[in-house]
């Protein structure tokens, strides 16, 4: 049916399959694919996105689809097509290549790269006519003076090489609380206290940001930061990048008043913001966050997860819309007239509370729908009870998403399933369990942690990337290892069911034999038992998903606690180490890092509960926000370190540590936390 099929017609990603009937003769990134480059002497041309990418999208229309354009690519490359959400170790070195190249980068990623891999030209997105010119001006250089290219690609490679080189301090470890306070003082002249967020547009979440400053905030008094977090997200949450009708986070938003999204649903980002506005929820008891918390797991529980318990990836940011058209947004925007029709009598109270009004406008008479007041306030001005408003809030919502559902063509599914996100759902699942008491929640995070266990853990104790279709595949990189040894340590602290810090140090260790950097510590992104690319990059910048290796630090300094293993406390204290000096440059890309350092700047406690009573006294003590301590419990003797020697007969004892100290041990809930400092 098709007039063209190329080789992404084998592959299982559903962005390679989106390309695989192009008339561009597209090959994934593997060792055949290259070693046609290195025989034919032909150039390598990467090309790099994800599913729901929009951007890649256009350009596939624009170029990709067009015979002409494939014709100049099929003639004089090698074409390779990478989801970069499957080869972040592909995407991390071509990104980096273009950013040096051009300042900037983003999806979709072109590069050009000589046989071997070294990437010599690149950039975004392009136009069709400045595509086409930008590739015969590289052919026409490659065919008359090639040696001009094998330069630059040595000048290239030196500086991809020095992009992610951590020197090891030569001082001893020292943290001080100054470090932190400095970094945030810089970091606050950016913050928009208004609309919360960074103080431009775009704005993406960065849960991860806000949880740090949460912590710092109230372990510290700090009650300025603390509104800048609650502004943060309560704007966020009214905004339209939640999604109202359905709920979920989109990807950021393009405005300053977190309005108007850009669609795609990322599964990191809801995960994050669930384990964000859980902890939020706690320190507050405000009841917008429970609210989000539940809404977003209804929708990864409606539409983001498999019978078996995995999560998919990412929902489209595109969607057909009523002519036939690919449009972004089309699934989540509405007219007046449509809202008018399906709400009916209550529409005058529904355009007040969603603001179908010139606040709630978007564009071509198309709103998205963004609150601006409390619950509290909104029953005030209107006169109605809580009670009424939260019924006419879930019958307005199932009509909107039964029309939506029934009516609409449905974004694209993102269904490959990736090991580290699902590690960041997972724990998702644990936070709301563990602040909420949701049984379906503890459920649904177990069933994804088995699910790991059985399909993508591997008999030599590693990790696969990615599965679908009943097959994992890729060998993990260290983000994988990093995510799923979080969940499965939160596990532990919830379930009191050891099979899960055992998994997770045995993660620990197989990440140090075949991840870890021994001069500086730090773990690469790859395996040593994966093929080499242009330069072995070692993650430590956090980003829209922290970094693999500030979150394995922390890893490991609590399993250090676990274990009191010395290999674990010097590692985690040498990690952090290496890369503080940079922190108060830029405090927005080493946030998660500041929270390891609070752990060693202020008094981080080991909470042991032990006794039959050890399920009753854990959930009561989980009901307090505090985020500097780590909890073990067990209702019997056990030879792990941590419960050695503390278990009394008829007896449930809490022993409060700190800094390999501990006080005498108490029987109440209240009692612990007179020993606890904030």
């Amino acid at each position: 049916m098709h007039k063209y099929t190329n080789d992404l017609i084998k592959e299982t990603s559903p962005y390679l399959l989106q390309h695989a009937h192009n008339p561009v003769n597209w090959k994934a990134w593997n060792d055949i694919s290259l070693q046609e480059a290195t025989d034919e002497n032909k150039l390598l041309l990467i090309s790099i996105g994800y599913s729901s990418c929009h951007w890649c999208h256009v350009m596939e229309k624009e170029s990709f689809e067009d015979s002409l354009v494939a014709r100049v690519m099929n003639e004089n490359f090698v074409n390779i097509k990478v989801d970069r959400e499957e080869r972040p170790d592909v995407d991390n070195v071509y990104m980096n290549a273009v950013q040096l190249m051009t300042g900037r980068g983003g999806w979709p990623l072109n590069a050009v790269a000589l046989p071997d891999g070294r990437p010599i030209w690149g950039g975004t997105y392009f136009p069709k006519e400045d595509w086409i010119q930008s590739l015969e001006q590289i052919i026409s250089i490659y065919k008359d003076d090639p040696n001009k290219l094998v330069e630059y690609a040595d000048k290239l490679e030196e500086g991809i090489k020095t992009m992610d080189v951590v020197t090891p301090n030569p001082n001893k470890p020292s943290f001080k609380k100054d470090t932190i306070a400095t970094a945030i003082q810089s970091w606050a002249r950016s913050w928009d206290t208004r609309q919360g967020g960074i103080n431009r547009a775009p704005k993406f979440m960065m849960p991860n940001n806000y949880h740090f400053l949460l912590r710092y905030g109230h372990q510290n008094q700090d009650q300025e930061i603390l509104d800048y977090v609650h502004t943060t997200l309560e704007q966020i949450a009214f905004g339209g990048v939640n999604d109202h009708v359905g709920g979920g986070f989109s990807r950021y938003s393009t405005d300053m008043k977190w309005h108007v999204p850009h669609f795609e649903k990322m599964l990191y980002d809801n995960a994050q913001l669930v384990s964000l506005y859980s902890d939020a929820y706690l320190a507050s008891k405000k009841k917008l966050y429970k609210e989000t918390v539940y809404q977003t797991l209804e929708f990864i529980s409606r539409e983001m997860t498999t019978s078996e318990g995995a999560f998919y990836s990412a929902l489209d940011a595109d969607s057909l819309d009523e002519n036939g058209k690919l449009d972004e947004g089309a699934y989540y925007v509405w007219t007046k007239e449509d809202l008018q029709s399906l709400i009916g009598e209550d529409f005058s109270l529904f355009k007040e509370y969603y603001n179908v009004n010139n606040y709630g406008k978007w564009e071509k008479d198309h709103y998205v729908l963004i609150r601006q007041d409390l619950d509290d306030s909104f029953l005030a001005e209107h006169n109605i009870s809580l009670e009424t408003l939260k019924e006419k809030k879930k019958q307005w919502k199932e009509i909107l998403l039964r029309f939506r559902e029934s009516k609409r063509a449905r974004p694209r599914l993102d269904d490959k399933i990736l090991t580290s996100w699902n590690g960041l759902m997972t724990k998702a699942y644990v936070d709301a369990y563990r602040v909420f008491d949701e049984d379906a929640f503890l459920e649904a995070a177990l069933k994804n942690a088995n699910f790991v266990l059985s399909h993508l853990k591997r008999p030599d104790g590693g990790l696969n990337r990615t599965y679908k279709d009943g097959k994992s595949s890729i060998n993990a990189y260290l983000e994988d290892y990093a995510a799923t040894i979080d969940a499965f340590i939160a596990l532990f602290e919830i379930t009191m069911d050891t099979k899960w810090i055992e998994q997770a140090k045995q993660l620990t260790d197989y990440s140090f034999e075949h991840f870890q950097n021994s001069e500086n510590q730090l773990f690469y992104f790859t395996s040593n038992d994966d093929t080499s690319l242009v330069t072995r990059n070692i993650e430590y910048l956090d980003n829209v998903i922290p970094a693999s290796n500030s979150i394995m630090a922390k890893n490991i300094f609590t399993l250090s606690h676990y274990y009191l293993d010395k290999k674990y406390t010097t590692a985690a204290a040498t990690m952090l180490n290496n890369i503080q000096e940079n922190l108060t440059q830029y405090p927005t890309s080493y946030s998660n890092w500041m929270d390891l350092m609070l752990n060693y700047t202020q008094p981080y406690y080991e909470l042991v509960i032990v006794g039959e009573e050890a399920p009753s006294k854990l959930k009561e003590l989980n009901s307090f926000y505090l985020p500097n301590k780590l909890i073990a419990a067990s209702t019997s003797t056990s030879d792990q370190e941590i419960f050695k020697g503390r278990y009394l007969e008829n007896n449930t004892l809490i022993y409060v540590c700190v800094n390999n100290a501990c006080k005498l041990p108490v029987k109440t809930i209240d009692e612990a936390l007179e020993l606890i400092e904030k």
